[in-house]
């Protein structure tokens, strides 16, 4: 037989067979993949070797493929930096994969290590069983079972793990047994991300792609009224201009509606959407405007809501307080402004659709898809890629199922892209605020009487149109749930309309309730001529465990999804972190220096924050440095929470200082970073001192807790400079 060098090259390029000389051999097999264990969606070991364990929350910068990951391995007995990390598609197999509310390590803590604790218990049991030992005799560590002085790899144990019966209960590590958590982790996806290999939504590329802008209705529930796409298809590499299928209320999680321009790129559909012409029918939203609305929420705290919290009579006792003290608060509404918008693949053949997408929630994705297209749940892929940011916006699959509807219609894979402006204009907004607080002091300057109302289109409208106030939920973020030793209390959620898309935003409502209460805590110190930290600290109690009794409300279900038992709302935690954060600033010696503080506990985690402020050249705010204490229970990740709080300071500040989305005749005003203001680098404070109360309590959320306290911090530290109170944020 001829042969050539290629032939040769091509036969034993991979080490793994020989080339066949003779010319009668017979062709070589084809060799299936090597037998493989998965005792569960989360671990994978094969026999050739490799550790595989899946992550099925979203990486968006929080560091949860650098976290998750490493939970399993420590707690199975594997080296971290040995394992290789896979992203879970979505599927109910992993649980709830909807990364929001700081819960990817807290609410599957336990069964992400039972899971890994199965796979050791069953690992140990192959292993005593060859070496005829009792189970008890041995461990894990570094990707092996251990007797002592010798040691069998995982891999070599695969094919009789998987005959071990699995066991119905497991003992988890001691906390202080676990080698890797706990410790400085590495970030595993920062050598792509800085080398620019990491595939983000946009970064997707299918053959045959298409690409599609959409052109939303400038209103919610407009609808176009008039489409002509003439001057839209005679631009180069325009495809077609199609009209996407109405949606009806609520929205939900359904897309928006509006005309698509498909193209062979971004840029030629970008050119075909300018050159649209399309009339709207703006329909019953139109007449929205932010600063009438701001004006009927204040007229609806003016007056009784429905009371949501009452322990005594707090109407009775602000009749006949010596003093009595009232303050009006506002907040805009905010836009997430992630630094990557929402961009989404999807490939539709007949019945089947596969999708990529920048998602918080993945089968949030398939099931609109499922609900949209009308196909099989088990047809649909959704694979998650990174997200260039998200804080709740990436939580809605509307952009994804734009992508399998066009997809569908133009008969090949589409990528549709959102610009800034759509982001901006078009996404779900953080909901703007009214709040009233009135306090009632006897002769000796304490609180016996407090009242809160507080109105706001509530997140509930998205999903439900009569939902006409804050929800339960809702107020449980800072309102309901604050620790309070005041004799009479009254929290009451007032009427308020929704006329935009309300969605989740980092911290939600605790945002606009932490500003208002923590500013007008600030607000009574002022009044009893009191240190303010100190009337803090007795406003909300000595330390105790609340109760729903004392609270005021029905019942204590769960502490933001933990359980009850392992995060109780403890006030001795809320005490400890505003004992560090003074110690930290320097509170009791801060002399003529200019510090507000704020102590707030959110997602099962506590946070006290001090900012110091100055004013700037032109006599404007100025954070110059900050402080935070925060106890997050057993923190997997150390850094990554830390980086958490700093992130989460900036985030809050640029807020406080910016952020306002405003609304005229039903439309959205900003459309870019020139008109919706974020920090710039120098507005951000020349230090933030992050300190982590280390314990071994379940562990809380650290994306999110840090945000609440941050405005108000600083709104009392500018009124401790200058004796001017901000009660409205944007603070500018």
């Amino acid at each position: 037989m001829s042969l050539t060098r290629r032939g040769f090259l091509v036969g034993t390029g991979a080490g793994l067979a020989l080339y066949p000389l003779r010319s009668n051999a017979q062709p070589t097999p084809k060799l299936g993949p090597p037998p493989s264990w998965a005792p569960n969606p989360f671990i994978q070991i094969d026999v050739t070797g490799p550790i595989l364990i899946w992550c099925h929350r979203s990486e968006m910068g929080q560091g949860v493929r650098s976290s998750l990951p490493v939970l399993i391995a420590d707690e199975l007995g594997a080296d971290p930096a040995t394992v290789q990390i896979m992203q879970g598609d979505g599927d109910e197999k992993y649980g709830d994969q909807d990364t929001d509310g700081s819960s990817s390590v807290r609410i599957p803590f336990i069964a992400l290590r039972e899971a890994a604790a199965t796979a050791r218990t069953m690992l140990i049991a192959a292993a005593a069983k060859r070496w005829r030992v009792p189970a008890g005799k041995l461990d894990t560590r570094d990707g092996s079972v251990w007797n002592g002085t010798t040691s069998l790899t995982f891999a070599k144990l695969v094919r009789e793990a998987k005959l071990q019966p699995v066991p119905k209960k497991v003992t988890l590590r001691a906390l202080k047994d676990l080698r890797y958590v706990g410790n400085p982790l590495p970030q595993r996806d920062a050598p792509s991300v800085v080398d620019g290999t990491a595939k983000y939504g946009a970064d997707i590329v299918l053959p045959g792609m298409l690409t599609a802008v959409i052109e939303h209705p400038p209103v919610l529930f407009g609808k176009p009224a008039k489409v002509d796409s003439t001057r839209a298809l005679a631009v180069k590499g325009v495809r077609k201009v199609v009209e996407l299928p109405q949606p009806k209320p609520p929205i939900n999680m359904q897309p928006l509606g509006g005309v698509a321009v498909i193209a062979d790129h971004t840029w030629a559909a970008m050119r075909g959407r300018a050159a649209l012409d399309v009339t709207w029918d703006r329909g019953a939203n139109a007449s929205h405007d932010t600063t009438a609305y701001a004006a009927s929420l204040r007229t609806a705290v003016g007056e009784a809501g429905k009371v949501m919290r009452k322990v005594g009579d707090a109407d009775g006792a602000l009749a006949k307080a010596a003093v009595k003290i009232e303050a009006d608060y506002s907040t805009a509404y905010l836009a997430h402004a992630a630094m990557e918008p929402p961009a989404a693949v999807a490939s539709v053949g007949g019945d089947k659709v596969e999708v990529w997408a920048c998602t918080q929630n993945p089968i949030g994705i398939r099931d609109q898809i499922v609900q949209s297209l009308g196909v099989k749940k088990d047809d649909v892929t959704v694979h998650v890629t990174l997200l260039g940011g998200g804080f709740g916006r990436k939580s809605f699959p509307d952009f994804a199922v734009e992508a399998a509807l066009l997809s569908r219609e133009m008969k090949a894979p589409v990528r549709v892209q959102w610009t800034r402006e759509d982001d901006l204009r078009h996404g779900t907004f953080h909901t703007t605020s009214a709040q009233k607080l009135t306090a009632g002091l006897d002769d000796r300057g304490k609180v016996v009487a407090l009242r809160h109302r507080i109105a706001y289109p509530s997140i509930s409208s998205t999903f439900d149109p009569s939902a006409d106030r804050p929800s339960g939920g809702e107020l449980r973020q800072g309102a309901t749930d604050l620790p309070l030793a005041v004799p009479n209390v009254s929290v009451e959620a007032c009427e308020a309309s929704a006329h935009l898309r309300i969605g989740w935003l980092r911290s939600v409502c605790n945002i606009p309730q932490a500003f208002a209460i923590h500013s007008f805590i600030d607000e009574i110190a002022t009044q009893v001529k009191r240190d303010p930290r100190d009337v803090m600290v007795e406003v909300f109690g000595p330390p105790r465990v609340l109760t729903a009794k004392e609270l005021g409300v029905p019942k204590l279900e769960d502490n933001y999804g933990s359980p009850i038992d392992k995060t109780p709302f403890d006030v001795a935690r809320l005490h400890r972190v505003i004992d560090k954060v003074s110690e930290m600033s320097g509170w009791s010696r801060r002399g003529s220096r200019a510090l507000g503080m704020a102590a707030h506990s959110s997602f099962a985690t506590w946070v006290a924050v001090v900012a110091s402020v100055e004013k700037g050249k032109r006599g404007e705010l100025r954070v110059d440095e900050a402080w935070i204490a925060a106890d997050c229970g057993f923190v997997v990740n150390p850094d990554r929470v830390r980086y958490q709080m700093e992130g989460a300071f900036l985030f809050a500040l640029s807020n406080a200082l910016h952020g306002a989305i405003t609304v005229d005749k039903g439309a959205v005003v900003q459309t870019n970073f020139h008109d919706y203001k974020l920090l710039r680098i120098p507005e951000a404070p020349r230090g933030i001192h992050v300190e982590l109360i280390a314990n071994e309590a379940h562990p809380g959320g650290a994306g999110e807790p840090g945000v609440p306290p941050v405005a108000p911090a600083v709104a009392n530290a500018w009124f401790a400079l200058t004796g001017t109170r901000l009660r409205a944020m944007p603070f500018g």
